[in-house]
């Protein structure tokens, strides 16, 4: 039996989703119903026996992603909007889908089949435990960025770097291109791949794919080579940081 907490401030869509499962599973036990972040920040908080949750993104205090940036739970969720703006920040926390309102039988039921072909996975490995692991350590391939007024899906196999100047935090990507990121760097280096971005300095953190090389600079220091010279910028690496560099250039 699958345990599922649904999050939904609407009740007409509470119910239509409570239906939609009874109608297309009879293997889905809904086993709580909440209609807030707070209600579900104190409820979470309780760490309750769950296995899936869906959620809302945009409820009536706040965003749902807020509940899961304050509640440490690795409970795959399955997002439910009426827009499809945010499905890339929900694959940040969790998500395994991302449906867009209204729901049908066929969407729901293709998100249960890929949740049990998940579990089925990672049980066949001997630990349920290891589908929350792929979860929260799987990294994201994309990230939104701004030029402008407009909003930007991104690959991060195309950025070459990230920068901060004057506490803003500016990407640039293959091409040259320049735009703006919407998180500060500690919060970038703790998502990215950390065998694809170095933290260099204060002030840059870069792709592997774009170091031509590096050599020696003050006699303690490293300066980077990057195979696009025209960005014009000089990549300096610490004494301390300089073998953790050399070590992650080694194990590219």
């Amino acid at each position: 039996m699958i345990k599922a907490i649904i999050i939904e401030d609407e009740r007409p869509a509470q119910e239509t989703l409570v239906s939609t499962l009874s109608a297309i599973a009879d293997d889905v036990e809904v086993v709580a119903r909440l209609s807030s972040v707070k209600e579900s920040i104190d409820y979470l908080s309780q760490q309750p026996e769950a296995d899936l949750i869906f959620s809302d993104v945009q409820l009536g205090d706040g965003l749902s992603f807020e509940i899961f940036n304050q509640v440490g739970i690795r409970i795959p969720v399955i997002f439910i909007t009426g827009y499809d703006e945010f499905m890339l920040n929900a694959f940040e926390y969790n998500g395994i889908d991302y449906l867009l309102k209204p729901i049908d039988k066929e969407s729901l039921h293709k998100a249960l089949t890929k949740y049990r072909m998940l579990e089925k996975h990672f049980t066949n490995q001997n630990s349920i435990t290891n589908l929350l692991s792929y979860l929260g350590n799987h990294k994201k391939k994309r990230m939104l960025v701004k030029k402008g007024m407009e909003n930007i899906s991104l690959r991060l196999e195309d950025i070459v770097l990230f920068y901060t100047e004057n506490k803003i935090v500016y990407v640039i990507d293959r091409y040259g291109k320049k735009y703006l990121a919407d998180k500060n760097l500690a919060e970038l280096e703790e998502e990215l791949d950390s065998t694809v971005f170095f933290r260099a300095n204060r002030q840059y953190i870069i792709n592997i794919n774009f170091v031509r090389g590096f050599k020696s600079y003050e006699k303690v220091k490293l300066m980077v080579d990057l195979t696009l010279p025209e960005l014009n910028h000089a990549i300096i690496v610490s004494q301390e940081m300089a073998p953790q560099f050399k070590e992650w250039m080694h194990n590219a």
